[in-house]
């Protein structure tokens, strides 16, 4: 009744308020709700959300399946995306780091994905190897649990290795700054081009899956051709840790790739929407972290140089602390028109002043795209930046685009 009064009074879609007054009813209601249903949870600083999304369509092969697609991903959030029948269907969880100890403990999932650790929202998980050290404390508790876990990531494999069962995937770690030191001995850690290591003998493991090249990836010993329907190497790491995940479950990972083909877009990640007052087609992109903005950098320098819109903001879901955009490289934008808007403008202004990236400042994202004169251009933006610019916009058409190959596998 909480959740539809607050979507019908246009609050929200009503899952965090319905689900806090449900564990406030009955606190035992995730372990009820969790309990003889196939289950697996997704975590990660960056990534979770197109991780999930890909899974639940992986799993959703194999049936009815159960996930808090909108994002609500503290145990409210999960409770609200169990909490409909099929009350046996399985279910693909978003579980933010901090509280996937808690979520975990409850549903007791048969499969936990870590994708990687960096930081995030200063004000609240700066401490990387913290969320570590929980993960790893959870798997020692967690009997028979399968952990899929990103090899490249020291602080994930660290956490992992207490697990019952792993099964190692290479997808890759551009941001390598949070992960300097050897979260076992705290030495710093040694990197050449097949790994990472440490002194104390802790190293990456050798991966079983792993993303090769932009549409290819090793899965057990043979090579598979793949498209799915985001772009960027980094979705396709994504995609490879979520069809690990579900071969768990028993579902092959031609079926797996086949159903993740026409995603399109998560949440609004990647989709195309009319910005300005001519209708600009604005590209939507997602980085609220140093880690994110990198795989961001990765995917907009992979297309021809078009104008980038920054839209920045610190509201308490972003982080009210905004230092660490001095750690992004923001170098890597020279070359292009660069536009900047959002409540900390200034801000991203001046930092975007040392990296000798010229730039113009506007009052929206609406004016800068009016001032960029172009019809088609990316938008970058941080969390709730993100959430109200989707709000005050209408996607763009369609465009059309090639057939994929069967199955998604070529």
């Amino acid at each position: 009744m909480a959740s539809q009064a607050s979507r019908r009074l246009g609050r929200g879609s009503g899952e965090m308020i319905g689900g806090k007054l449900a564990l406030r009813v009955s606190p035992r209601a995730l372990a009820e709700l969790g309990g003889g249903r196939p289950i697996a949870c997704v975590s990660a600083t960056n990534g979770k959300t197109t991780t999930t999304r890909l899974l639940a369509r992986a799993l959703g092969t194999r049936g009815p399946v159960k996930s808090n697609s909108g994002g609500a991903n503290m145990a409210a959030g999960v409770l609200a995306g169990l909490a409909r029948p099929p009350y046996d269907a399985a279910a693909a969880l978003e579980v933010d780091e901090i509280w996937l100890p808690r979520v975990a403990r409850e549903v007791r999932p048969q499969v936990v994905l870590l994708l990687n650790i960096s930081r995030d929202q200063l004000d609240r998980s700066n401490e990387t190897r913290r969320i570590a050290a929980i993960w790893r404390e959870l798997g020692a508790e967690l009997d028979g649990c399968t952990v899929v876990a990103n090899v490249d990531d020291p602080l994930v494999t660290w956490a992992a290795m207490s697990w019952s069962n792993q099964v190692w995937v290479s997808v890759g770690q551009n941001w390598t700054a949070d992960a300097m030191v050897c979260p076992q001995c705290a030495r710093l850690l040694h990197r050449n081009e097949s790994g990472w290591w440490s002194e104390c003998g802790l190293a990456r493991p050798e991966p079983i899956v792993a993303v090769t090249g932009l549409d290819e990836i090793m899965w057990f010993g043979r090579t598979i051709k793949a498209s799915i329907g985001l772009p960027g190497r980094v979705n396709l790491g994504n995609a490879a840790m979520a069809a690990a995940a579900a071969r768990q479950f028993g579902v092959p990972i031609e079926e797996a790739l086949a159903a993740m083909t026409d995603l399109g877009d998560v949440q609004g990640r990647y989709q195309e929407v009319l910005l300005g007052s001519t209708g600009t087609r604005a590209r939507m992109l997602l980085a609220k972290n140093p880690a994110g903005w990198v795989e961001m950098m990765e995917l907009i320098n992979s297309t021809p140089p078009r104008s980038l819109v920054i839209d920045f903001n610190s509201q308490t879901a972003d982080g009210r602390d905004p230092s660490w955009i001095w750690d992004v490289p923001f170098e890597r934008l020279a070359g292009r028109p660069v536009l900047v808007t959002g409540e900390r403008k200034e801000d991203m202004s001046v930092r975007l002043a040392y990296a000798g990236v010229p730039h113009t400042v506007h009052q929206d994202a609406e004016a800068a795209a009016d001032a960029a004169g172009d019809s088609v251009l990316d938008v970058v933006a941080n969390y709730t930046a993100f959430r109200d610019l989707l709000v005050r916009t209408t996607p763009a058409p369609r465009r059309a685009s090639p057939v994929p190959a069967p199955g998604g596998v070529r």
